[in-house]
């Protein structure tokens, strides 16, 4: 909680699962007060998600218009800077269905976007969702679990070092993923 609490903007980055990752969304604003989610455009037709979305103060980005996008996601940087507002951003781009236990390929923006602003990246990594049966669309007795991993600075670095950086990131929330699978899947309910 330390590391999201801290007054300076940054950019947040954690893997998409489910409309359930509002739940560590609603979590960790109470620690970061000063947050802005970045979603995609059609999130705001979702009926009362996209509604609390909206006046939550999120940016919407549509996807199909990607120079439109990148003026909105240009604009964070001196929210950023100058209100120290933490942007939260899900870098796979979209909700990962396949349940295989991997994190989907990271697209580019939000690490440019760090990077342009030079504010650190913080990770945080939601464990697997091993209580929804997905074919059943049911829940099932567990819980999940949301780590904050250490900053990562981007003092210095410039939009060369950004698909080096990104990388990066991804092998980090992989390893990651695959320790908190381990321990969700070694909580008493799954056995």
């Amino acid at each position: 909680g330390e590391v999201l609490a801290e007054d300076r903007g940054a950019v947040i980055i954690s893997n998409h699962q489910s409309v359930l990752d509002i739940a560590g969304i609603n979590f960790a604003w109470q620690v970061i007060r000063k947050v802005v989610l970045i979603a995609k455009k059609e999130v705001l037709y979702t009926g009362p998600l996209g509604i609390v979305t909206y006046f939550c103060g999120s940016l919407f980005i549509d996807r199909k218009r990607p120079n439109e996008a990148y003026k909105i996601l240009e604009s964070t940087k001196q929210i950023m800077r100058q209100k120290k507002t933490k942007i939260w951003i899900f870098p796979e781009g979209t909700r990962n269905t396949k349940w295989d236990g991997k994190l989907l390929p990271f697209k580019k923006g939000a690490f440019n976007i760090a990077v342009s602003a030079q504010v650190p990246i913080i990770p945080l990594v939601y464990s697997p969702y091993y209580f929804i049966d997905k074919d059943k669309y049911i829940f099932n007795r567990g819980h999940m679990i949301l780590q904050c991993l250490d900053p990562v600075p981007t003092e210095g670095l410039t939009l060369d070092d950004v698909p080096a950086l990104a990388d990066r990131m991804h092998q980090l929330m992989s390893r990651t993923f695959e320790k908190l699978s381990k321990e969700v899947k070694s909580a008493p309910e799954c056995q």
